[in-house]
């Protein structure tokens, strides 16, 4: 089988290679300007000149070649353009191969999933220890993200004793895991609580 692909438009007639190499080298500029209109990188179209003219001289003393030669070497580098394409595209992306470099990184290894898992269960007993109030104030400061101001109006306190309540939890929740607690909000946020 033959490895360049043959359109409907060409008729096949014996044409010498040596022709169709000269042909190749004489139109190169004007193959050049079409390929980049057509495919609009000078990267590829460069890669494309090259590998059109490798296919052009392996084809040596070829049986037939197109009865437009110039017809035939277009469409000859258009399915070298499409090869590359379909070769690149099983590549991938510098973004695609950072994204796995980083995720290989954040990959958790046995010892830190267990670890994980006794912190989680500590922080749950540690959730039950504390007053249904103070307990739901924490979770809609934390995990719902919830302005004081809304959680004050839905608890019917002052946005002062919201932050008191969420203060005391958090150091209650910090003292049982053993971490240090940052003040995020307020006056002296940044210090620890």
């Amino acid at each position: 089988m033959h490895p360049l692909r043959w359109g409907p438009e060409i008729d096949m007639v014996p044409v010498p290679s040596a022709s169709l190499l000269g042909l190749f080298m004489e139109r190169q500029p004007e193959l050049r300007r079409r390929l980049k209109r057509r495919l609009g990188s000078d990267d590829l179209v460069n890669d494309v000149m090259q590998e059109t003219y490798l296919r052009v001289e392996r084809m040596g003393n070829a049986s037939g070649v197109a009865r437009n030669p110039a017809g035939y070497l277009f469409r000859m580098a258009l399915n070298v353009a499409a090869d590359q394409r379909q070769i690149d595209s099983r590549y991938l992306s510098g973004e695609e191969i950072d994204e796995l470099l980083h995720s290989a990184d954040d990959a958790l290894d046995p010892a830190r999933i267990v670890h994980a898992r006794l912190e989680v269960a500590a922080l749950e007993r540690a959730l039950e220890d504390l007053s249904p109030r103070r307990q739901a104030i924490l979770m809609a400061a934390r995990v719902e993200e919830a302005p004081l101001q809304e959680i004050a109006a839905r608890f019917g306190i002052s946005v002062r004793m919201v932050g008191k309540e969420l203060k005391k939890a958090l150091e209650h929740c910090g003292e049982r895991l053993d971490r240090r607690v940052v003040q995020r909000f307020g006056p002296g946020a940044g210090n620890e609580s």
